[in-house]
């Protein structure tokens, strides 16, 4: 079926599409934003709860530059309520390139005749896995193109590959996907691999301007697309991303579309998706699209703060695409997710840092370069907590069950010594002795700030224990 959307009917009442432009523009065009319904919008978000369609237009729609600000405001506060200081870190390892899809904005498309194609087998994959442990990493999206030799199959059995990799005091303990999608008999076999949250982002919820750019192969089938992760929800797999990207459709709606997604998933299975992404779209290899729907830095940055207002319990992820500059600027309006160290080519972590990225061996041109040791030590002098931390999931805090930890504000009691013990085990076995002496006078001024509400033993005794050589200690 993967192969063959043509043949796909929509029969579960539950996966229809949800999707309706017509009322997408018409709440925004509809929707006043006076000052004090901003500010109630602000406030009723900042109380934990998660904006309507009709309440996400009233931001979208406040183009006064002091209501700008006071939502950028807004989002820093909400941001530090639910998730506090810490900063999760990831990295993108591209498995194959193979694509069938004619995406005009992807340099894996497959009019694309100039990229030399590449799957990589279990030799060079575990290579790749190492090369990322080396750095620090612990959490890794394994990210494919859509393609007949990809199948689930396939992607369970990298997964599986990935999580098998130990070496020195180093693993990867929790492997996300960024694939195509599947019937729910195929998420089935990738759930069985232990997998973390599956991504599939529609790219533009808008489906005319969908179709203008994609122009072959299954992804053109926009219903296809829109309901797979309700396949997967069908299938078990619980934490879902979705994503939106920015560019290729006015941004206002796209944000209402995310939001609307959300709200389908809330209506239909009881839970949100575990993490949004946002990212813009950056050049790629011989690519040509309208420059109609490009999004500005200053809209950027205020689409971001809209997001974390409207859905204040989901994490928003930040990739390499946007510079450096940016991204330590949209950290402090929302951000919760970033990659670190990132190498698009396949292959490409094991042959070392890229001094100039070529785009015939890539999906996109990434414009943050530095490596991880050097987020490293941005995050830690910013007083952000980086973190690795992989509990909830292995725990079984996800789905449904993560929304009772999170929604209620919980998770921020898990999430900060958690960020906190994972980053002593980068400090013992990666970091530089400046940057080891710099992260554990964080840690410590850390603790003494939660030491001010609970108790801080237990937390102690594991970073204590981390020093002593233990490993994978968490709450």
């Amino acid at each position: 079926m993967i192969y063959h959307p043509e043949k796909y009917r929509i029969e579960d009442k539950r996966m229809q599409p949800f999707i309706d432009p017509g009322e997408i523009w018409e709440i925004i065009r509809n929707t006043r934003a006076d000052k004090q319904r901003v500010r109630d919008v602000i406030q009723a978000s900042l109380d934990k709860k998660r904006l309507s369609l009709g309440e996400t237009a009233v931001l979208i729609n406040a183009t006064d530059p002091g209501l700008i600000e006071e939502i950028k405001e807004g989002a820093r506060s909400l941001k530090e309520k639910v998730y506090g200081e810490r900063i999760v870190l990831f990295a993108p390892l591209y498995v194959g390139d193979l694509c069938t899809n004619n995406c005009q904005y992807c340099g894996f498309r497959s009019s694309n005749k100039e990229t030399k194609r590449v799957t990589l087998n279990r030799e060079e994959l575990i290579l790749e896995t190492r090369s990322l442990i080396d750095q620090g990493h612990k959490r890794l999206i394994l990210v494919y193109g859509e393609h007949p030799k990809y199948t689930a199959g396939f992607i369970a059995e990298t997964v599986e590959t990935v999580y098998g990799v130990k070496h020195k005091n180093g693993e990867i303990r929790r492997v996300n996907i960024n694939a195509a999608p599947f019937d729910i008999p195929g998420f089935r076999v990738i759930k069985d691999s232990g997998i973390g949250t599956y991504q599939v982002f529609q790219e533009t919820y808008h489906e005319p301007a969908y179709r203008k750019v994609h122009l072959g192969g299954v992804k053109r089938n926009y219903d296809w697309r829109l309901t797979s992760l309700d396949r997967a929800q069908e299938a078990g797999i619980d934490d879902v991303g979705i994503g939106a990207l920015f560019g290729l459709y006015d941004w206002r709606f796209e944000v209402m579309g995310l939001v609307r997604h959300v709200n389908h998933f809330e209506a239909v299975y009881n839970v949100g998706p575990h993490t949004i992404s946002f990212p813009r779209i950056q050049n790629a290899f011989s690519m040509d699209i309208s420059r109609e729907y490009l999004v500005s830095d200053g809209d950027f940055v205020r689409l971001v703060s809209i997001l974390r207002l409207a859905v204040p319990y989901t994490g928003m992820i930040l990739t390499a695409r946007e510079p450096s500059h940016i991204r330590d600027q949209v950290l402090r309006f929302g951000v919760s997710q970033i990659d670190g160290g990132t190498n698009l080519e396949l292959g490409g972590y094991s042959k070392g840092k890229q001094e100039v990225q070529d785009l015939s061996k890539g999906q996109f041109q990434i414009n943050d370069n530095r490596s991880l040791a050097e987020i490293m030590d941005e995050l830690i002098s910013s007083g952000y907590i980086p973190s690795f931390c992989t509990a909830c999931y292995r725990l079984g805090r996800t789905g449904e069950h993560f929304m009772e930890f999170s929604v209620p504000g919980f998770i921020k009691r898990y999430c900060a010594p958690n960020a906190m013990l994972t980053l002593a085990e980068y400090l013992e076995d990666y970091a530089s002795e400046d940057t080891r002496k710099a992260g554990y006078s964080l840690i410590e001024k850390k603790v003494e700030e939660l030491a001010k509400t609970r108790d801080t033993g237990k937390l102690r005794q594991k970073l204590g224990q981390i020093k002593q050589g233990k490993r994978d200690l968490y709450f």
